[in-house]
């Protein structure tokens, strides 16, 4: 197959090796440049890097080898591949290996052939772990989301409890960058683990005197906010990725563009780079002038409440 100049840089990467690998120029038992190294020599992120090295070793031009690193393939696995080693699988190991994959190649990657690769097993033998990919998926949220355990009854007021239960949110879609893609609002997961963080936060409003319908829909808002601002970090790692340009080089690249641009918005000028590209600094920010907003929320149906209540006395006030 041949690579053209639009292809993504881990690809026309991975087109090179493989023509050097064929030709025999690569022999076989062959070192393998590190990640690192690859990154270095071609100029492209890490994550970049590793997706190279991952789709050789999909494609069976390179094995890994216990002190050897990962090496050039023998000829006869280029032809027929070498039967993968029998091994016994649990559930926790077929879910974390997937969590892997997805945190380097993206959700998309994950598929129950990839998986078995990666594990050295047969395709049949996940099946008595996971039906299919929608479950793996299903799965692999709930062991996410059991890593982060919230505490009981955890800090006094209801400020202080979104606040922890929302960070804790952030916290776990930063280590998962994958994560908010396989969160629906419409068709939610029915994961135990998630589903645990809802009702701590319905229960973190307590005693508030709010309907249901409000404390869920506070409940969704909160999640929501994490889910929103974690997409766009997705975007960056996923684009970064794919074109191996950092945020800093994309953004100094466009320099000139943007000054002449700015020229025609004076206010949009004097806005610092790094507060666009903050998004910790967003998410405090989000989350705090939400929280606000609801504790105005609450003041205002404490007021209504106290009205109605001194409109239902009788004139002596008995």
């Amino acid at each position: 197959m041949q690579s053209s100049s639009q292809d993504p840089p881990y690809r026309r990467i991975v087109e090179e090796f493989r023509a050097r690998i064929l030709s025999g120029e690569l022999r076989a038992g062959a070192r393998m440049p590190s990640i690192r190294q690859i990154a270095q020599r071609w100029g492209v992120a890490i994550a970049t890097a590793t997706k190279v090295i991952a789709t050789l070793r999909d494609e069976g031009l390179v094995v890994a080898r216990v002190g050897a690193g990962t090496v050039v393939a023998a000829r006869a696995d280029l032809q027929q591949p070498e039967p993968p080693p029998r091994q016994a699988l649990n559930r926790e190991h077929v879910l974390r290996t997937a969590i892997a994959i997805a945190g380097t190649e993206g959700l998309g990657a994950v598929s129950m052939r990839r998986l078995a690769a990666e594990l050295g097993a047969g395709p049949m033998s996940l099946y008595r772990h996971v039906a299919n990919k929608d479950e793996l998926v299903t799965q692999m949220v709930d062991e996410v989301f059991g890593d982060s355990e919230l505490p009981s009854p955890g800090p006094e007021g209801w400020r202080a409890k979104l606040e922890l239960v929302s960070r804790r949110q952030w916290e776990l879609v930063q280590r998962h960058i994958w994560l908010p893609r396989a969160i629906s609002f419409t068709r939610p997961l029915l994961v135990p683990n998630m589903m645990a963080h809802t009702e701590w936060t319905l229960r973190a409003l307590d005693g508030l005197g709010l309907s249901m319908s409000i404390r869920v829909r506070e409940a969704l808002t909160l999640h929501a906010l994490v889910v929103t601002l974690a997409l766009s970090m997705a975007d960056e790692v996923e684009a970064e990725q794919e074109t191996g340009v950092t945020l800093m080089r994309w953004q100094l690249e466009r320099q000139y563009r943007s000054e002449e641009l700015l020229d025609r918005f004076p206010l949009l000028a004097t806005i610092p780079g790094e507060t666009v590209s903050d998004l910790d600094g967003l998410f405090e920010y989000s989350l705090a002038r939400h929280l606000d907003g609801f504790a105005v929320l609450l003041r205002d149906l404490s007021t209504a409440d106290g009205q109605h209540s001194r409109g239902r006395r009788s004139p002596d006030g008995v």
